[in-house]
């Protein structure tokens, strides 16, 4: 019985998780394209702790919510039950900051109703400068913080590599290059500059880039590109591995990972377009501004790298997946903006299990793509 060929293009980490689940399947025979470049999730270090947004959104929310659920069960099954390395996920809690003391009390009333539909979220406790500081030696401000504890934090480039690495000894094949896509019958063909293939099906896990890859095919898309841009500084001699996160008010997240490596970003940049560029100046502001909200010691560290990359956002800034209007066997998912690494890893397998003509594990109703992807 001949294998049902499927070719996925974009290994962010939608493309990565979807190439992970499909290797397994022995009736596939899978490729996976990617240039890498502006990849979003190898930009990316993301906290995941979606329960206490107060964003209205209750379909994003159930998407986030179940792929921070998601996430520590995919994870174990990735590794074969050995640990997984807390340089790509681990859960270290989150502290949240408001400018107002009386939010966070506010947000810990949300949380503790939220977490009857989500016991992963943990402990809720409104911290005193004093216990901050218990947890985070180098706190230097005054102000109290809002403790989820089930919080973690997640390297987006180094779960690629681990999902593609995985994909590969699987029996996936992996093709570095820019393609585009055409359709003869019921085929789809990948142009490289190997030549050209045919598929039976295609998963578009292209994040911005989807209006490029559906417009040769007649198709307007509904999405716009963001950059974001974080910075990595390094804390000599200092323990950072268990630290939790923090989110401050505004968007400079500060996300420690081990050996005093420490994220802080990202920026959000609507009219930034395609371009990757750093901008020292903006860069160099975030450290400022978190030596501001949080610790004086970020002014003092020094800088040990920049990541710049894109995201994708609908109009109304909602997420989609599914069959591409009118395409059989062609499947996509764009618009997650900067959930992302959260939401990533779940639908990543949605598509494979269309892909697959299973039941995706999130409704496909409430993430509509025919509102986003529509025939010229």
């Amino acid at each position: 019985m001949r294998k049902q060929k499927v070719a996925i293009i974009g290994a962010g980490v939608v493309g990565a998780s979807a190439a992970y689940f499909l290797s397994k399947e022995k009736e596939i025979d899978l490729t996976v394209y990617d240039e890498s470049t502006g990849q979003g999730t190898s930009a990316a270090a993301g906290i995941i702790s979606p329960w206490l947004s107060r964003r209205r959104n209750k379909k994003w929310y159930r998407m986030v919510k179940e792929g921070a659920a998601f996430y520590p069960n995919f994870l174990k099954e990735v590794m074969n039950d050995q640990p997984i390395p807390p340089s790509i996920y681990k859960k270290v809690g989150t502290l949240l900051f408001k400018k107002k003391e009386k939010h966070l009390y506010e947000l810990q009333e949300i949380g503790e109703k939220r977490r009857e539909d989500a016991p992963e979220m943990g402990e809720l406790t409104v911290l005193s400068p004093k216990e901050i500081k218990e947890k985070i030696p180098i706190y230097t401000k005054e102000e109290k913080a809002l403790w989820a504890e089930g919080g973690a934090r997640v390297d987006g480039g180094k779960l690629v590599d681990l999902l593609l690495n995985k994909a590969a000894i699987n029996g996936a094949s992996f093709v570095p290059e820019r393609v585009t896509l055409s359709q003869d019958g019921k085929d789809y063909i990948i142009h490289s500059s190997k030549g050209e293939e045919r598929f039976d099906s295609v998963i578009l896990a292209v994040s911005a880039w989807l209006p490029d890859l559906l417009e040769p095919l007649d198709y307007e898309v509904d999405i716009r590109p963001q950059k974001g841009q974080l910075v990595e500084v390094k804390l000599e001699n200092t323990d950072t591995a268990d630290w939790p996160v923090i989110m401050p008010q505004g968007e400079e997240d500060i996300i420690p990972f081990d050996n005093g490596h420490v994220m802080i970003g990202a920026t959000h940049e609507d009219e930034a377009g395609y371009d990757l560029t750093f901008d020292e100046v903006i860069l160099k502001e975030m450290i400022h501004k978190a030596s501001q909200t949080f610790s004086t010691h970020f002014d003092e560290a020094s800088i040990y790298a920049y990541r710049s990359g894109t995201r994708a956002y609908t109009s109304d800034y909602a997420p989609f997946f599914g069959q591409v209007p009118g395409a059989d066997r062609l499947f996509t998912a764009s618009g997650l903006g900067s959930t992302g690494l959260t939401a990533g890893p779940i639908v990543g397998k949605c598509l494979a299990q269309l892909v697959l003509n299973q039941e995706a594990d999130l409704p496909l109703h409430d993430y509509p793509i025919e509102q986003y992807v529509q025939k010229k």
